[in-house]
């Protein structure tokens, strides 16, 4: 098999409900798109989600990775060489996570299709549907009152709050919505790298009948020992995110005892073979994995899920970021019943673009 076409394209989403969190406000997101054609009548499929803060990336640049670095490294290659393709990848796209990511998806789609099986039972075949948590971004006390009460009655057995720019609101904000949703929902809470040591503490015991399921990357990333002081003052699990963006982070984060859980996002890490080493890792460690995402379109959705499925450390799910999302091409490619994400049962990531 030879990959014969490679095409790039990219597609600007507005969100149904735009959102905040501690450092921006999100009401747009753009995807760019990724074909790979093959001489055996086989197309694999990916995206990048950049982000100049988390991923250092723009749309144009994303766009620009892809035509002049991603399309003649694939051009001619044997899509199921996937690991010497995604090597030099790595090398050539360092500083491209969401671009290698892209590539990584469009060729494990090639993998699942080539097998005829989805992605999930090639991969290890673990479990048939994850339940992921939904967001509520920055808003007043009220109105996330009301946005938690919604959905809970739509089925979502996790809610996960936004945080980080105001202790005494977020405190607040946590002790109320556990009050109107009862016991039985799962609350988790993200301060996006909001807050110092002593107030990711005080938020910690102020919070403590909320019962908290897992506190999100409190600290600065560019200084991970503050993250590890949470952790090791904090009884719930305290989550690595933007401070993870590859499988040596998770090394640093398993051997300096930071964190308790780390998550996994797709775009950060450059892919699911990135993944893959990172959950090894968390795993070796005792080290639980969530699987996020960001604002992206749902063909990357079911790349992450589809990784979760297949490893049992992928304990935990925040697949959200498709949902609000106008005009996206892959809407589709996840199933979404009760808080449960389901794959399509198609080969592959289980779904073709047009």
């Amino acid at each position: 098999m030879k990959i014969t076409r490679v095409e790039a394209w990219s597609v600007d989403m507005k969100l149904a409900e735009p959102y905040a969190i501690a450092y921006e406000t999100i009401s747009r997101a753009t995807t760019v798109f990724l074909r790979v054609e093959t001489n055996a009548d086989i197309s694999g499929f990916g995206c990048a989600a950049p982000d100049e803060v988390v991923t250092g990336e723009t749309p144009d640049s994303a766009l620009s990775a892809l035509d002049t670095i991603v399309g003649p490294i694939l051009k001619g290659a044997d899509p199921l060489r996937r690991t010497r393709i995604l090597a030099r990848l790595r090398q050539e796209l360092a500083n491209h996570p969401s671009v290698r990511a892209a590539a990584d998806m469009a060729l494990h789609d090639i993998l699942g299709k080539a097998a005829a099986l989805p992605l999930w039972r090639v991969l290890g075949g673990f479990r048939r549907s994850m339940p992921t948590s939904v967001t509520i971004g920055i808003v007043e006390t009220d109105e996330a009152i009301v946005k938690a009460k919604e959905l809970v009655g739509r089925g979502f057995r996790a809610l996960k709050i936004k945080g980080g720019r105001n202790l005494t609101n977020d405190i607040e904000r946590i002790l109320a919505v556990r009050e109107a949703i009862g016991p039985r929902t799962e609350l988790r809470f993200d301060a996006n790298q909001g807050y110092s040591v002593e107030e990711a503490l005080e938020l910690v015991r102020a919070t403590r009948s909320a019962r908290i399921e897992i506190f999100e990357q409190p600290t600065p990333r560019e200084k991970p020992e503050l993250l590890g002081r949470v952790a090791a003052g904090a009884p719930m699990a305290v989550m690595a995110d933007e401070s993870l963006m590859s499988s040596g982070d998770a090394l640093s984060v398993a051997r300096d005892e930071l964190a308790d859980m780390i998550n996994v996002k797709l775009m950060k890490v450059g892919g699911i073979d990135e993944a893959l080493r990172i959950d090894a890792v968390a795993s070796a460690a005792n080290i639980e994995v969530m699987v996020g995402c960001m604002d992206e379109s749902a063909l990357s959705i079911a790349a992450g899920l589809h990784y979760a499925l297949a490893r049992p450390n992928v304990a935990y799910a925040d697949l959200d970021g498709h949902l609000d999302l106008i005009g996206d091409p892959a809407a589709g490619a996840v199933i979404l019943h009760n808080g449960l994400l389901f794959p399509t049962g198609r080969s592959g990531l289980g779904f073709d673009l047009p």
